[in-house]
């Protein structure tokens, strides 16, 4: 099915409250569309999007699909047992997933940028794209968590510049019409699709070979055997990398008094442009080289482009900031997979603390049984570990498996670690057991950022 997005039509979203999700529900309301679409549970961005006048149902049943709807889109997570699903095939609609409608909508835009990696692409998402609006390119934004610029995770623009995030999981980001991909690194991941990293990589490399003749790959050099992923491409490749063996790179990384990263950005052409960071790690330091080669790729100021970086504070759930409690200082950090953790704390140990608590929440029985070592090495570098039940997500097998094994793993390294069942419980031991001066972060992909918004009486 083709989407004239120039005709008003009745589109319903199955998981309408998920961050991709909801930014494409605003669009189109912002185009005119009928919207409506159902979830579990309401949220700010459900609240938001019936604001902007779409209809949602919270629950799904099959009595929420009616015969008007001209299309209903889904997300990874709906499956052929779910009653609206079942209602819609009865009903004989026309179905398509999140990442086949946004390929589509894609196609409306002449500079379409999709941002890639097993971590890093709602940052440095966020980064391009303040980027760009600091340009006065006007482009429509569509980010995994929130910009606070922007005050929510879209922007609708109105200039043929169109940048989204390119998730890999399901390979749904080869249903992507991109002109120009940035593909930021390539680890082991979402295990419960993917057989081996080898799979991921092929995965990929077919998403290189979306784009056209004229389009551009920017992809780290740090990659391990990269050109595998890029040999035989039609469109042009540019590299990025911590030193100088890629085309943009960065040198000269110092801290400042106040945590800011300040380092030298490189350019093929020799030119230079010193940039600060007011987001911490080296991690973030790679995500702005990512984002200003881009910004150099498309012309723009480098100059302006580091202004927007240094105005940059980070997207919601990436280390943020959350409050102070009888002097502790509580942080919230999106991180599910041991890299995107190690990384966090390696930046998080730069502030002044006493001692570093973090209480994570695993992120799938999949990932958490895959990555169990992985996960209590890179938990290790705090001082004291709580860990929550593991959140499901979509899987319903629990694969053997509890955070009381990762628990184990931890304590065997001599760490501090304790798991209770409830946050409720959680909040009492850290009541307990913080002190002033202490610094607490609240990790993973689920909803454990509710025990230090408790904490803080948010």
């Amino acid at each position: 099915m083709e989407i004239d997005f120039n005709k008003s039509q009745h589109i319903y979203f199955m998981g309408i409250g998920g961050i991709s999700m909801s930014g494409l529900a605003g669009i189109l309301l912002s185009r005119g569309f009928r919207v409506s679409g159902s979830d579990r549970a309401p949220s700010d961005l459900t609240d938001m999007l019936e604001k902007e006048g779409a209809k949602i149902q919270i629950g799904q049943r099959s009595s929420n699909i009616t015969d008007d709807i001209d299309l209903v889109v889904y997300t990874a997570a709906i499956h052929p047992d779910n009653p609206e699903y079942i209602k819609c095939k009865e009903l004989n609609l026309p179905m398509m997933s999140r990442a086949e409608f946004l390929g589509q909508l894609m196609k409306n835009y002449e500079s379409s940028i999709a941002i890639s990696g097993t971590h890093g692409k709602t940052t440095t998402s966020s980064m391009a794209g303040e980027i760009l609006m600091a340009s006065s390119l006007d482009p429509t934004l569509s980010i995994g968590g929130i910009l606070p610029s922007i005050n929510g995770n879209i922007r609708i623009g109105n200039s043929e510049y169109f940048l989204t995030e390119a998730c890999e999981y399901t390979n749904s980001f080869l249903s992507f019409f991109p002109k120009y991909e940035i593909i930021l690194n390539i680890e082991e991941d979402h295990l419960d699709f993917f057989k081996d990293l080898n799979e991921i990589r092929t995965s990929f490399k077919r998403f290189g070979e979306l784009l056209p003749n004229d389009g551009v790959l920017l992809i780290n050099a740090d990659i391990k055997d990269y050109g595998e992923l890029t040999k035989d491409l039609k469109c042009k490749v540019v590299t990025f990398a911590k030193g100088s063996n890629g085309d943009y790179y960065f040198s000269d990384l110092h801290t400042s008094k106040e945590g800011y990263s300040i380092f030298t950005f490189n350019t093929p052409s020799g030119r230079t442009q010193e940039v600060t960071l007011r987001v911490p790690g080296e991690h973030n330091v790679l995500n702005a080289v990512a984002a200003l080669a881009l910004a150099d790729i498309l012309n723009l100021d480098l100059t302006i482009s580091a202004k927007a970086l240094f105005s940059f504070e980070g997207a919601k759930r990436r280390f943020e900031y959350k409050g102070n409690l009888k002097g502790i200082n509580i942080f919230d950090d999106y991180a599910h997979h041991p890299t995107e953790i190690k990384a966090t704390l390696q930046a998080a140990s730069t502030y002044p603390h006493k001692n570093m608590w973090v209480v994570f929440q695993p992120h799938t029985y999949s990932r958490t049984k895959a990555f169990m070592d992985e996960f209590a090495e890179a938990l290790s570098l705090s001082d004291n570990i709580v860990l929550t039940d593991i959140y499901a997500a979509r899987e319903t097998d629990n694969l053997g498996i509890s955070s009381e094994d990762l628990k184990n793993k931890i304590i065997e390294k001599g760490k501090n670690c304790y798991h209770f069942r409830t946050f409720s419980d959680i909040e009492n031991f850290l009541l307990q057991n913080c002190i002033p001066e202490d610094m607490l972060i609240t990790m993973g992909a689920g909803d454990v950022l509710k025990i230090g918004e408790s904490l803080l009486g948010s």
